[in-house]
């Protein structure tokens, strides 16, 4: 009888060890798997060109900065429609079908197509100019959707000033633009009422496909004095074709960005991109920390600074005054 008490003592301590051991054994494996969860972030981009790269790489950089490392806690999905908007459409249903946890969206069409498929996971926008003209938002301040991030609405008045800084005489500016991009359609408007203010007047130039940029660019020589080139995805991706035409024609180019600028136009009075992409990585991870994008405000980059490219200059036929320079953020050489 003894024998048999002793055995059914051992027998209960070794139960009660072995469920010990399976409770540290679970909730070991719920705290492994807790920590390791990773966060699902789709980047939807309409086309690649300089100025939206920049956004996308300071964004990625500002989560890798703050413990975000890819393949580890976070896995990047990044989807170019290279300027096809089936395929943009496309790329944002495929999104909210792999439930992503956050999507950055690059550029207006981007966010309006992004919009379009899901009213619950947090889109982060980037590089839109008028978020409220897109209907992505009620307001900067208070969007009230499930969208927030940045604007690059750029100073259009200060940057048609620069064709009367940099060219005196000018009297006609034309502008290339894509009459279907919304962001396009918001700053050739204040171009409209900006620059008969400044002795300009304004001649269009519009585009439905890349191809037909050089020829738009063509149409503009012996009418114009100085071309501007507004934050349009379409436009600054054929950007090459301007550049070319504009040199054979030794017509100045005013850009709406300073990357484009860094590529070969004259000067601008514009934004950082990657600053931008960084200011949204930023908002990015207060949502990710559990801030809902319809309570947070809109940013927009302050800094505008001034950027010229004196071997442009050069190319254009343009002579830059030692005060401009002066003036001047940066002076390309």
């Amino acid at each position: 009888m003894k024998k048999f008490w002793g055995g059914l003592l051992i027998l209960c301590m070794f139960l009660a060890l072995a469920g010990c051991g399976s409770g540290q054994s679970n909730e070991s494996t719920e705290q492994s798997q807790g920590e390791s969860k990773q966060v699902q972030l789709g980047i939807i981009q309409i086309v690649e060109h300089p100025a939206l790269d920049a956004a996308r790489q300071g964004f990625l950089d500002t989560l890798a900065k703050n413990g975000y490392e890819e393949g580890n806690n976070i896995v990047v999905d990044y989807q170019n429609a290279q300027g096809d908007q089936p395929t943009l459409q496309s790329i944002a249903g495929k999104f909210v079908q792999d439930k992503k946890d956050l999507v950055l969206a690059i550029a207006t069409p981007s966010a309006m197509a992004m919009a379009q498929e899901t009213k619950d996971i947090p889109i982060l926008i980037t590089a839109v100019t008028d978020p409220v003209e897109a209907k992505l938002v009620n307001s900067l301040d208070k969007p009230e959707t499930n969208v927030t991030g940045t604007t690059d609405m750029n100073p259009v008045d200060k940057q048609l000033e620069l064709v009367k800084d940099l060219v005196p005489d000018a009297k006609n500016v034309g502008i290339i633009y894509n009459s279907s991009e919304i962001n396009s359609q918001v700053q050739v408007n204040i171009a409209r009422e900006v620059a008969p203010e400044l002795g300009l007047a304004l001649q269009e130039a519009t585009v439905t496909a890349s191809n037909e940029v050089m020829q738009a660019a063509q149409s503009l020589v012996g009418k114009v004095d100085a071309i501007y080139l507004p934050t349009d995805n379409m436009v600054i991706s054929s950007l090459p074709a301007v550049l070319q035409v504009a040199e054979e024609n030794k017509i100045p180019v005013i850009a709406g960005e300073s990357n484009s600028v860094e590529e070969g136009a004259l000067a601008t009075v514009g934004i950082d991109y990657y600053k931008l992409g960084e200011q949204t990585g930023e908002i990015a991870l207060r949502v990710l920390q559990g801030e809902k994008p319809q309570d947070m405000a809109v940013e927009s980059q302050k800094d505008k600074n001034i950027v010229i490219n004196l071997k442009a200059a050069e190319r254009m036929g343009v002579t830059v005054s030692e005060d401009f320079k002066a003036k001047a953020s940066r002076v390309i050489e």
